[in-house]
């Protein structure tokens, strides 16, 4: 598990009450279990553009980015490497 994973993870553990009522692991698949709705994505994405200092764009609020923290995490670690090469 990468970083940016156990980071996720962590967030999620701590915000969503349904994640703590049964452990989850980053290959669960967040939006069919109901772990987050539609809401929870925006507090995420709000969470995920803090902690990481990057900007998704509306076209990146798709269901597979959100899909499980795994593939969260490689979208985030992406834009990350995005935001550092746009700096150069």
């Amino acid at each position: 598990m990468s970083n940016v994973s156990g980071q996720i993870l962590a967030f999620i553990m701590e915000k969503f009450p349904l994640a703590r009522t049964k452990p989850i692991t980053v290959e669960d698949d967040l939006l069919e279990s109901g772990l987050i709705d539609s809401l929870g994505i925006l507090d995420l994405v709000s969470y995920l553009e803090q902690e990481f200092g990057i900007v998704m764009a509306d076209d990146e609020l798709i269901p597979e980015h959100f899909q499980c923290v795994d593939r969260l995490a490689r979208f985030v670690e992406l834009k990350i490497a995005e935001a550092a090469g746009s700096r150069k």
